[in-house]
């Protein structure tokens, strides 16, 4: 520990006391020291790499490739995607993978190749590995999408597992994204990016990396086509990034680089080729598809920091219902607990929660409660104690259970990586849900400690059982988290079965949304976190997990009106909808920025209700195809090179494009259209792209445009289901999907499909399977149709 870490800690504990600054200095002293001891030190290293080929052993979907210093595995699976590993890396064990590796693919077929080398052929993708261990991807017709130079390896001397590198080649036009939430970006500039769960210790902005949630998923996005690489290992590491140039040096194209540099672990890829969408699909087929929300946590959710008594949470409420503020959910913080202690109730500030729950509950809202890994250390908790007796806490090499400092104090902490520890875990959901609690949102579980931000709670030295394998905590730390999640929501679902359960995690890795969503963290409130939290959620979207979204933060009585109504106008329109104040004393409700401000966020709030079932519908969308429900504009048109530039606007689904307000006293803004037209769906007026166009953005809405032809399911005034259909370009079609609202059951109901078309002058719906528009014999449900009478900007 040295004096920058010591600052941490002093700043960290802030006004917690004496008692509590002493217990975090020595928890970091603590885990310095158990690394010192326990943790091999790096000596002397011999530098490796692969080696001439050799020999060659086809097996089904691929084959193994010997080198004179190591060996390659190959294999395309079923399902398009490829697989390498070396030194005997193979795809399971994966904490990443949905079950089992998929079966590999009989057709393709592991066969010589020019110069020495060996080549699989596939119906989607061939695989080209030279005589000195490279490894190429190209498309069908011979077109190189990314190019893996021979790795290298630094091994101690005296043996054991070593550090390892691998650089890549894309294309000089390619783009990056993706790496988990980053704040820096959707699209990933020249730099470094370290991946390493962390808390920064405080509200994040765009320079801070790495952020809570990371995750060696990597896009790169070019004209020749679009692949997703992920190299499944789950220790520290970091990923360097340098994008390519055309006509660089005489002439020349310079390649983009992609340099991933590992403390060790298995050097083990996945990469998928297609179109961004085939890409989604593949990728959620191998890490498991999305964990579906309730209905209700589609709705607008609300967090206080400080709901310190009961009676505040129910007056909080009454402004809503008096203002007539649609609200959903409300998340208690840990102030309901017990002297902050996992699994218990402050009976003295909440004294009948249940009582409180079902009242909440008639009125459509549900409460959500905060839950962190770190159970307190002192004897006498019944957590703790049970804990205790089943052992189930973290032990350090030498076999004494690691202490940290979290909200209550000094903790322990579960080792989620144990299938009986996620077992006993999930039963003590027993008492939310008698307490009346709809579901969990986890919070310091990267894990995180009050001892040194940015450091790791636990030592890397901790011991960690990893399903039976046994390993330490450099291997555990980054799905730590998506081991906590896991045993929440299969305790939920245990405990209720029939309900989907609702799992919010801060920190999480690949193949985390199988259990649920990601809240962003604490954002710094001002118009740089704005733009961060809307990188973190496209990114995460790539990396496959849809269901995030930041919190609407304004923390104190100074916030700006402007920036809280431009970050509510997002916010409304990304997967995860929360606000979230810093109260009592200090947070500002709606209704108290005044009259403009308060009928401003009615508008802004009714409008994510009006679209609930579209929500409904890309919540379905995503479980099923993979697709996020925010995208990135080039989503659709991944070779219009200014789309994939563009960071300031995404997709909403396939059928509306939101253009936030990202800058003071804006009151209009340039928008990139993707190709075909589009309207702005306040105006009506017809736009053409691709290009830029000039949409304004006045204080009470950002700018909303929908595709010509889009059908969207929206609530009508009556709360019923109506379709909302926009007119398509002449000579043109359209149409879209709508999955009914099955509530919060495991109920899948099918998708009805409709067709928007021009017949005889006017626009008609026809479902599919139906004969006759809607409103003519066709679909029962009311139709608007609109985009008819506005004039065309072109």
């Amino acid at each position: 520990m040295d004096g920058r870490d010591l600052v941490r800690a002093v700043k960290a504990v802030g006004s917690a006391g004496a008692a509590q600054g002493l217990r975090t200095v020595r928890a970091a002293w603590r885990t310095r020291r158990a690394d010192a001891r326990d943790l091999p030190r790096r000596g002397a290293e011999r530098a490796r790499t692969p080696g001439a080929v050799q020999d060659a052993a086809p097996e089904p979907g691929g084959g193994i490739v010997r080198f004179s210093r190591s060996e390659l595995r190959v294999l395309v699976a079923v399902n398009g995607a490829v697989f390498w590993g070396w030194d005997g890396a193979a795809p399971e064990p994966s904490y990443a993978l949905a079950g089992r590796c998929p079966d590999p693919d009989p057709r393709a077929v592991l066969e010589p190749d020019k110069d020495g080398g060996w080549r699989v052929v596939a119906e989607r993708v061939t695989v080209a590995v030279s005589r000195q261990g490279a490894v190429e991807v190209r498309t069908p017709g011979g077109v190189p999408l990314r190019r893996d130079l021979p790795p290298r390896w630094w091994e101690p001397v005296g043996g054991g597992p070593g550090r390892w590198m691998q650089r890549s080649e894309v294309a000089p036009d390619a783009r990056f994204y993706g790496l988990g939430g980053r704040a820096a970006g959707v699209r990933l500039r020249d730099g470094v990016y370290r991946l390493w769960n962390t808390d920064p210790g405080r509200p994040f902005a765009p320079g801070d990396d790495p952020p809570h949630l990371t995750m060696p998923v990597q896009w790169a996005v070019a004209d020749a086509g679009t692949h997703l690489a992920f190299h499944d290992n789950s220790g520290d590491g970091a990923v360097m990034l340098r994008e390519g140039e055309e006509g660089a040096g005489s002439g020349h194209d310079r390649a983009g680089v992609s340099e991933l540099r590992m403390d060790g672990g298995p050097l083990r890829c996945w990469v998928v080729v297609g179109t961004p969408a085939r890409v989604a699909h593949v990728w959620a087929s191998l890490t498991g598809a999305a964990a579906l929300p309730p209905a209700w946590a589609l709705g607008h959710h609300h967090a206080r920091r400080r709901f310190g008594v009961e009676q505040e949470v129910r007056r909080t409420v009454a402004g809503y219902q008096e203002h007539d503020l649609p609200l959903d959910a409300v998340h208690l913080d840990v102030e309901h607990l017990d002297a902050h202690q996992v699994f218990t109730v402050d009976q003295d500030r909440f004294p009948k929660l249940p009582v409180l729950a079902e009242e909440l509950r008639r009125d459509g809202i549900r409460l959500v409660s905060v839950i962190g890994p770190g159970v307190r250390a002192a004897p006498g908790g019944a957590v703790r104690d049970e804990g205790a007796a089943r052992d189930v806490f973290v032990r350090d090499a030498s076999g004494e259970v690691v202490r940290g400092v979290g909200w209550p104090g000094e903790t322990v902490f579960p080792d989620f990586t144990d299938p009986r520890v996620r077992a006993w875990w999930g039963a003590l959901h027993e008492e939310r849900l008698d307490q009346g609690f709809a579901g969990v949102w986890h919070a310091m579980d990267a894990p995180t400690s009050f001892a040194a931000f940015g450091e790791p709670t636990l030592p890397r030295s901790a011991r960690h059982a990893l399903e039976g394998r046994g390993g330490d905590h450099r291997e555990a730390h980054n799905v730590y988290a998506l081991c906590m999640a896991r045993a929440g929501y299969e305790g939920l679902r245990a405990l209720a079965p029939g309900e989907r359960p609702f799992v919010l995690s801060r920190s999480g890795w690949a193949g985390t949304q199988r259990y649920g969503g990601a809240w962003s963290g604490d954002v710094a409130p001002d118009w740089p976190g704005l733009r961060a939290s809307l990188s973190l959620v496209l990114g995460l979207g790539l990396c496959g997990v849809p269901y995030t979204g930041p919190d609407v933060s304004q923390p104190d009585a100074s916030a700006s009106p402007e920036l809280y109504l431009r970050w509510l106008q997002m916010s409304a329109y990304l997967p995860l909808f929360r606000t979230r104040t810093d109260g009592p004393e200090g947070c500002r409700e709606p209704w108290e920025f005044g009259p403009d401000v308060l009928r401003h966020a009615r508008g802004t709030l009714m409008e994510r209700r009006r679209l609930l079932p579209y929500f409904v519908t890309l919540a379905r969308l995503a479980r099923q195809t993979g697709a996020p429900y925010a995208r990135p504009l080039w989503w659709g048109a991944p070779e219009d090179r200014a789309l994939r530039d563009c960071e300031d606007a995404f997709l909403l689904g396939d059928g509306l494009l939101v253009a936030p307000v990202l800058h003071p006293g804006a009151d209009g803004r340039t928008v990139r259209l993707p190709p075909g037209r589009w309207y702005d769906t306040a105006t009506e007026r017809a736009y053409e792209g691709p290009g830029p166009v000039r949409v304004d953005a006045p204080l009470g809405r950002i700018p909303l445009l929908a595709r010509a032809g889009a059908l969207i399911p929206v609530r009508g005034d009556g709360g019923g289901l109506e379709l909302e259909a926009w007119a398509p370009a002449p000579g043109r079609t359209g149409g879209g999907l709508v999955a009914p609202d099955a509530g919060d059951g495991w109920d899948e109901p099918e998708f009805e499909r409709y067709a928007v078309r021009w017949a005889g002058g006017r626009v008609v719906v026809d479902r599919e399977g139906t004969d006759g528009a809607a409103g003519a014999g066709g679909p029962s449900r009311p139709v608007r149709v609109r985009g008819l009478g506005g004039p065309d900007e072109r």
